[in-house]
């Protein structure tokens, strides 16, 4: 196992995973390095240049928001998401940046913000901070934001993290062909296996309160979402749809369906609650990304709401399962794949996020270890190829509404699944190994670019 659930699910804010919290937290490390550095008094200049995907869509992802706030010490569990503008307007019109909160620098946004269309070698969504002394450079890092909100610096790139080897978790996974072994082998549920590998890092307490933590960030975003009413950020002024959804549906009195199909507008409303709050750059759960936060709240919602019957409560045990089993399919992608919008496309993140939300679905729907992966499979298979091409570099048009059409298409993967007998042609592995292919193949311009695609054949209103 490559790494935690917590590190698939992790709190942050909107719009992206690898574009806002990824440079928040370059920019929080690098100023805490410049502390354990004891540089902090010594600088008067930062320069901050941000490369490929992030100089091409950064600034309609926040990326330049971003980095401001994490340079002054805020990290994504802590930050007001409704001050964010109000500091950088500040910082913009006072010329100086507050490091860590405690040290006053000159800052000129328009000169020492730099975006430079170049790529660079390691992943497509790299940043350059140096910090100088008058002429004389201090401390220059390259960081890369790989996806999800991981980041690593240019050191971590060819170096085997020596601290994940040195722990020692009973069931050890590289792939799904070993995760379903051993599962088979122990008599375990996906989610039971995982839990077991949770529990060699941190108590069973504490994974409770994380899961439970990360369900009511979901579970939240979907409420401020269905209230939220008016226009998204940015130039495009796309109106929010998820009020008046939830108030049409919300009409009809539990749940009472004429058209049977009526389900469907439900999986689509908490979909679109969560992605127009992360557009408009509220808090959500990376699931693997922003980009695809509300493919995994929207399918557990409509688990317990429709296949559970709860509904005014919810039940952590099936959450729990569904959470741990999705955050064992995502390490796949994770390790074997990409996670990255910039680096394989939407397939990387609305793929792999339909293909954890499927995966657990068909195990919270009872399934077979063999009808789970068949699942997750589908769910996969049939996004291969998805380009990222967000018009005006806004995680909005078509982010938001493809966000609810891949929930739904987990739900019928997973059924697809359920209703088979868990053989099928095409593994788990051989879709997740395709992916990464595919997005290899994939020209840049349908990555995260805004450079092809609807991106450049529809008119901006």
């Amino acid at each position: 196992m490559k790494s935690s659930v917590f590190d698939i699910f992790k709190i942050g804010i909107g719009p992206s995973s690898s574009h806002t919290v990824g440079p928040l937290i370059i920019a929080n490390k690098f100023a805490f390095l410049l502390e354990e550095k004891k540089l902090l008094n010594k600088i008067n200049k930062l320069q901050i240049t941000l490369y490929g995907s992030l100089a091409a869509t950064g600034l309609g992802h926040s990326s330049d928001k971003a980095i401001l706030i994490g340079l002054s010490g805020k990290n994504p569990q802590n930050i007001d998401t409704k001050s964010i503008d109000k500091e950088v307007e500040k910082i913009k019109k006072d010329k100086k940046i507050n490091l860590l909160d405690k040290v006053f620098i000159p800052f000129n946004y328009n000169k020492d913000l730099i975006l430079k269309m170049e790529f660079l070698p390691y992943h497509p969504n790299a940043v350059t901070i140096i910090a100088y002394n008058e002429n004389e450079e201090l401390l220059k890092k390259t960081y890369y934001s790989i996806g999800g909100g991981f980041v690593i610096d240019e050191t971590q790139i060819n170096i085997k993290k020596t601290n994940e080897t040195q722990i020692s978790i009973p069931y050890e996974f590289n792939s799904a062909t070993e995760l379903i072994s051993l599962c088979k082998e122990n008599n375990l549920k996906i989610s039971q296996l995982v839990m077991e590998n949770e529990k060699a890092l941190r108590s069973e307490e504490e994974i409770n309160n994380k899961l439970k933590q990360i369900w009511e960030v979901m579970q939240q975003c979907i409420e401020d979402g269905c209230k939220a009413e008016g226009l998204m950020p940015g130039r495009l002024k796309v109106p929010r749809r998820a009020h008046k959804l939830y108030e049409k549906l919300n009409a009809k009195k539990n749940f009472s369906m004429i058209d049977p199909l009526e389900v469907m507008d439900w999986i689509d409303l908490y979909a679109l609650a969560v992605n127009e709050e992360n557009a408009s750059g509220g808090r959500v759960v990376t699931a693997p990304t922003n980009g695809a936060a509300g493919i995994v709240p929207s399918v557990i919602t409509y688990m317990n709401h429709f296949i559970n019957k709860n509904l005014s409560s919810y039940d952590m045990k099936s959450i729990n399962e569904f959470l741990l089993t999705a955050g064992a399919i995502g390490m796949l992608y994770q390790k074997n794949a990409s996670i990255s919008g910039a680096d394989v496309g939407c397939q990387g993140e609305v793929g792999v996020a339909c293909s954890m939300a499927a995966g657990a679905l068909a195990q919270c729907m009872g399934g077979t270890l063999d009808q789970v992966e068949n699942a997750a499979e589908i769910g996969m298979e049939h996004n291969l190829g998805l380009t990222c091409d967000p018009i005006g570099g806004y995680v909005q048009i078509p982010c938001i509404e493809r966000n609810a059409m891949a929930a739904m298409k987990a739900v019928n993967a997973a059924r697809m699944a359920i209703n088979g007998d868990g053989k099928h042609f095409v593994s788990l592995d051989s879709v997740i190994k395709t992916m990464f292919i595919t997005g290899k193949d994939m020209m840049n311009k349908y990555k995260e670019t805004s450079l092809g695609g609807l991106a450049v054949n529809t008119i901006e209103c």
